[in-house]
């Protein structure tokens, strides 16, 4: 038996779409939100704020998705805490440190995840991706949306 899916799910890119590859968090979360997946929002970003930590507290799970300079090639996609001794500043905050404020301020328990593409060019003001950061966006992009719904079908069914 089929009931509503109520597994509501943020997607936060965020990054700079000027500074070439810096644009892959948004680009990725511009391609899903072009799915319409229902109980997921998304959202982009320059970068993340102290008021992203009051809206994820209203969803049961958050991806944020940035353009990564080292880690796995073409994307990784981890799960991240809370993390009490995260560095935290008024302009810039990590996904950990808005888990934190979100736990801390909103009693938020939202399940987060960190998916980094990587990227290869940061340096010169273009909106333009780089061929070898369009390769991974694009395998992301059918990572991720694959996995979106797959989790909808595990958490819509009875």
């Amino acid at each position: 038996m089929n009931k509503e899916i109520n597994l509501s799910t943020l997607i936060i890119g965020y990054g700079n779409p000027g500074r070439q590859d810096d644009g892959l968090g948004p680009a990725c979360a511009d391609r899903i939100a072009e799915l319409n997946l229902a109980g997921v929002t998304v959202e982009t970003n320059y970068q993340l704020t102290v008021e992203d930590a009051l809206e994820l507290s209203r969803f049961q799970q958050v991806v944020f998705i940035d353009a990564s300079l080292r880690g796995g090639k073409p994307f990784f996609l981890q799960q991240i805490e809370a993390d009490d001794e995260c560095p935290m500043s008024s302009h810039v905050l990590s996904p950990q440190a808005v888990v934190t404020l979100s736990r801390t301020l909103f009693s938020a328990n939202t399940e987060a995840f960190l998916m980094g593409i990587r990227g290869y060019a940061f340096d010169h003001f273009e909106e333009a991706l780089s061929p070898e950061a369009q390769h991974n966006l694009n395998q992301a992009f059918d990572y991720l949306a694959s996995w979106l719904q797959s989790r909808e079908k595990i958490h819509g069914h009875a």
